[in-house]
């Protein structure tokens, strides 16, 4: 796609430090690393966000997400890794992306993304009955 800076990447347009590399995606270093060794894993093909990735594309996206998980800690020395993506809000760049980040204990990352709050007596169980009903889950 025209002006997607991931697509260039894909291309080889725009340099980057490749790490994994198949026929569906392409896994390069961050260049604004929250650790030495983030990895962004992106499809080949151009796909927005998550709810966007083809069905055949499923497979080899978390299969190569795996493989980035597991190399955090064989390859760096990591205790295990911070496995993340946005879908549109906070997503800089509109080509679907696994954040995938060497972590260990004591390495100072808390709160990184997300304040915690509680449900009110009850609201728990009104937002997992909308949540199954939008995924199909009542019909099974």
């Amino acid at each position: 796609m025209t002006g997607c800076v991931f697509c260039s990447i894909v291309a080889g347009e725009v340099d980057a430090e490749v790490v994994l590399e198949t026929d569906h995606v392409l896994g390069f270093l961050d260049t604004r690393p929250v650790f030495k060794g983030h990895t962004l894993l992106v499809p080949r093909e151009h796909v927005e966000t998550l709810p966007d990735l083809p069905a055949f594309l499923r497979d080899p996206f978390l299969e190569a997400g795996q493989r980035l998980a597991t190399a955090m800690t064989t390859a760096l020395g990591s205790q295990g890794s911070f496995v993340a993506m946005n879908n549109v809000v906070s997503q800089s760049v509109p080509h679907l992306h696994l954040h995938v980040v060497p972590r260990t204990k004591g390495d100072g990352l808390r709160g990184f993304f997300w304040p915690r709050t509680r449900y009110e007596d009850g609201e728990a169980g009104e937002y997992a009955g909308r949540l199954r009903s939008a995924v199909g889950a009542d019909q099974a």
